[in-house]
C-alpha cells in the first residue's frame, strides 16, 4: 500500500472552500483519485483534472476511482475529512502521485498528493491509503 501525503492544496479550492462549492460530507460531492507518473505537472496551480501524465495500465481506466469520504468531524477547534483507502485490483501501473478531484463540480481540483517515489503493481493490487482520520493527522484539516 502506498501512504497518500499532500504536496499541495491546490490554490482554486480553497477560494472554492469559501464560496461553498465542495460539500465532503458523507452524502455530498462525488470526488476521485488519478494516478499520476512522476513526470506530471500537478502543484497548487492545478484547477481541474488533467489527463496530461495520467498512469496508464491494466487494470487503471482514465479518470481514477472513487473515494469513499469519512465525513466531516471536529473535534475541539479542528475540523477534518478523510477518506477511505481505494485499490485497483490486478492492475500494472506505476505512479508517483495523485490528484483529488471533485467529479460533482465540473472536475475542480481539491489536491495533489504524492507517494514519496514511484511505486508499481504488476498484475496485483495498488491500494492508496490516506492518513489516520485524526484532528491532528487526517487528509484535510481546519484549525
Amino acid at each position: 500500500a502506498v501512504m497518500a501525503i499532500i504536496q499541495a492544496i491546490c490554490s482554486s479550492f480553497k477560494q472554492e472552500l469559501m464560496e461553498g462549492v465542495h460539500d465532503f460530507s458523507v452524502e455530498g460531492d462525488v470526488f476521485n483519485v488519478a494516478l499520476y507518473y512522476p513526470i506530471a505537472n500537478l502543484n497548487s496551480s492545478t484547477t481541474t483534472y488533467t489527463t496530461a501524465g495520467e498512469v496508464v495500465g491494466t487494470g487503471y481506466t482514465a479518470g481514477g476511482a472513487t473515494l469513499t469520504s469519512l465525513g466531516v468531524t471536529t473535534s475541539g477547534t479542528a475540523a477534518y475529512f478523510n477518506f477511505s483507502a481505494v485499490s485497483w485490483s490486478a492492475s500494472t501501473i506505476a505512479a508517483a502521485g495523485a490528484l483529488i478531484y471533485n467529479t460533482s463540480k465540473s472536475n475542480k481540483a481539491v489536491a495533489v498528493l504524492s507517494f514519496g517515489g514511484t511505486f508499481y503493481s504488476r498484475n496485483s493490487t495498488f491500494t492508496v491509503t490516506f492518513p489516520p482520520n485524526t484532528s491532528q493527522t487526517a487528509l484535510i484539516i481546519a484549525q
